[in-house]
């Protein structure tokens, strides 16, 4: 019993959803000298040890006796302060939760406070005091109150009251519009109360949530969620993503019917994603769609003074504004988790917002803001959070390639004909880089139906594109004699055509974005190759392809400027070390021997010393090199329809 059993208590519940949202909650363990309480910036899910604040048990008792001031700022500054400096030695840089003396109260040696959806189905119930009575006549039921302080004061008041009448120590704490705090002196009491405590509920229950998939136009939503998104931009970074589901679909079906989800039902719905989702009309015509919320969001702000995080389009779906990708699922986790509230609280009288009065203190609290500080932090890295797009990037050179662009901060579309290989990339990269910064798309570069799915799925997932790499393609040697028809079409479909059909669909969002962040700038950049810059023997039909694509992107240059969208190409000299040349089979090195390219040749080895020979610099060229270079292309805001070489020196402009 100690530390690490309030470790695996916590972990348990934080990786349940049904228990823990956008890592809430909180947990203690007690001995007879210090309190262990989760700190500040943590989450259950996969806090340690070192994630606990140590407080002198002693220190914490004497506040107890301590006047406070009335005024709340003053009291609650005061109390921070008493908090800090009951902190031992070795938790000095810990800041502990704003809840930490109300833990303090329990003689019990755990407390484990959730948020489960099912019981705030009761908490944010009209008639919840009236249920909890009839299921847990034991339990202690603390009516809407300032948090903080102020709560510790009253659920000591009621546990003492409680305990003189009754002879027994309360386990169950149910926080009115906020939560439920369960006690107990081994992990065996804590499961056990939250069991029977879940079971009894779900007696209750006359409707349960369904948040299964719903159809929905997720084309119409690619082409309003960009404007969404430069609408609510604020700095440097800004990312959407659009939902919905069975439930939700009812919720937004009209104004009247949005009603159960208008407002704030606890505190972690007002930090995460805002106390008041905007409900917006329908209107047949995107142009006018996208206009009605851009008066709609200007309105709110000079309502509320900040903006919404939850934006819900009538008959459509609702989209989640943040200024990452982490935030933006955050705030989208909490509004499906106010949709479940919604539906359980139909068992229990009917919704229960909590009080203006109330929502204006959390708004401005300062414990709230700083927590919602901590949870909103972006790393600043070289393209934090663009969202970029690379085609053919399960493996070789796109692969190389995204994993650069995804080491400087970016969100990352992972398109592939390789769908299998792409999901379990974006698995790995999800895992390193943060849940959500990368997806999968299969994609045919060559289809136009497939182009265009590519591009929804980003805008769903993202809000947009900040920049498209194209570097999907093919490379087969041959020359004019052995290459046919077949083989010269396909390179030009997927080398050319592929880049147009991307272009188009991409700068179509671009343009969006446009109309509503003229400053911003935005970027279509090819990997073309230096076979692009100068002709290629026996090699005609890549070479054509890549010089035809160097035409498109000054071509593009030229038409895409006046939406601050630049196009340029940038031409790798040759990845030896990939699979275009290096494969076995299929690779170039192997072609390049059979077809007689490189005079003299008698094996594999021979052909790549042949290339390497050909370069200044002595080496292949590496996924980083290239990715230096479209980064180039996407910081400076002077050049478009260039083609810049990244070849070693093997080739130089002219």
């Amino acid at each position: 019993m100690g530390l690490k059993d309030i470790v695996e208590i916590s972990n348990k519940y934080g990786k349940n959803p049904e228990f823990v949202l956008a890592g809430g909650g909180n947990t203690s363990y007690k001995d007879e000298k210090n309190l262990y309480i989760k700190a500040s910036g943590t989450t259950l899910a996969n806090i340690t040890c070192d994630g606990f604040a140590e407080l002198d048990r002693e220190s914490l008792a004497k506040m107890w006796t301590k006047k406070y001031p009335d005024n709340s700022k003053e009291r609650e500054a005061e109390v921070l302060e008493d908090l800090m400096n009951a902190r031992t030695a070795s938790s000095k840089t810990k800041r502990p939760s704003v809840e930490t003396s109300l833990h303090d109260i329990f003689p019990q040696t755990y407390v484990v406070h959730l948020h489960p959806a099912i019981v705030n189905g009761i908490t944010c119930g009209i008639n919840g005091q009236k249920v909890t009575k009839e299921l847990f006549p034991d339990a202690i039921w603390i009516p809407e109150i300032e948090p903080g302080w102020t709560l510790a004061v009253k659920v000591k008041e009621e546990f003492d009251k409680k305990n003189r009448e009754s002879g027994k120590t309360p386990s169950i704490i149910i926080l009115e519009n906020h939560g439920i705090f369960v006690v107990g002196n081994t992990e065996k009491e804590i499961d056990d109360t939250y069991s029977v405590i879940l079971n009894s509920i779900e007696s209750r229950l006359e409707k349960k949530p369904d948040i299964s998939e719903v159809e929905f136009d997720k084309e119409r939503a690619a082409y309003i969620a960009p404007a969404i998104r430069m609408m609510l931009k604020d700095g440097a970074t800004s990312i959407v993503t659009a939902f919905s589901n069975s439930d939700i679909a009812s919720f937004i079906k009209d104004k009247n019917s949005f009603y159960p989800v208008s407002s704030a039902y606890t505190p972690d719905h007002i930090v995460y994603c805002k106390p008041y989702p905007l409900f917006i009309e329908k209107r047949e015509d995107i142009s006018e769609q996208t206009d009605l919320i851009k008066t709609e969001i200007e309105t709110y702000k000079n309502k509320y003074g900040y903006a919404p995080r939850i934006i819900a389009v009538e008959g459509l779906c609702v989209f989640a504004h943040g200024s990452s990708k982490k935030n933006a699922d955050t705030a989208k986790t909490l509004f499906i988790d106010t949709a479940k509230i919604a539906v359980f609280s139909q068992s229990f009288g009917g919704p229960k917002f909590m009080s203006e009065k109330f929502i204006t203190f959390i708004t401005n609290w300062e414990v709230e803001s700083y927590r919602s500080s901590v949870a909103s932090g972006i790393q600043q890295k070289r393209i934090a959070e663009k969202v970029t797009i690379v085609t053919g990037a399960a493996q070789g050179f796109g692969q190389g390639i995204a994993e650069c662009l995804l080491d400087n901060g970016c969100n990352m579309v992972i398109a592939d004909m390789n769908i299998e290989l792409s999901q379990k990339n974006a698995k790995e990269y999800n895992e390193k880089y943060g849940t959500g910064k990368a997806i999968a798309v299969g994609v045919n570069v060559g289809d136009e139906d497939s182009v265009l799915n590519m591009i929804i799925e980003t805008v769903l997932a993202y809000g947009g594109v900040d920049m498209l790499v194209s570097n999907a393609g093919i490379a087969r040697s041959g020359n004019i004699e052995q290459t046919t028809k077949q083989s010269l079409e396909f390179h030009t479909l997927v080398n050319y055509t592929g880049f147009f059909l991307c272009s188009k669909y991409a700068s179509r969002i671009m343009k969006i974005q446009y109309k509503y962040a003229p400053s911003e700038y935005f970027d279509i950049v090819q990997v073309n190759s230096k076979s692009g810059l100068e002709g290629s023997n026996k090699n005609f039909a890549y070479a054509g392809s890549k010089f035809g694509g160097i035409g498109l992107v000054q071509s593009f240059a030229l038409e895409l400027v006046e939406f601050n969208i630049k196009v340029n190409a940038v031409c790798p000299g040759n990845f030896l070390d990939g699979p275009l040349w290096s494969d076995p089979e299929k690779g170039l090195f192997v072609q390049y021997l059979n077809s007689g390219k490189v005079p003299g040749a008698k094996t594999v080895d021979d052909v790549r010393k042949a290339y390497e020979a050909k370069v200044p610099m002595n080496r292949g060229c590496f996924p980083p090199d290239v990715a230096v270079a479209i980064m180039y292309c996407m910081e400076q805001k002077y050049e478009t329809g260039q083609a810049i070489p990244v070849t070693g020196g093997q080739v130089m402009l002219k």
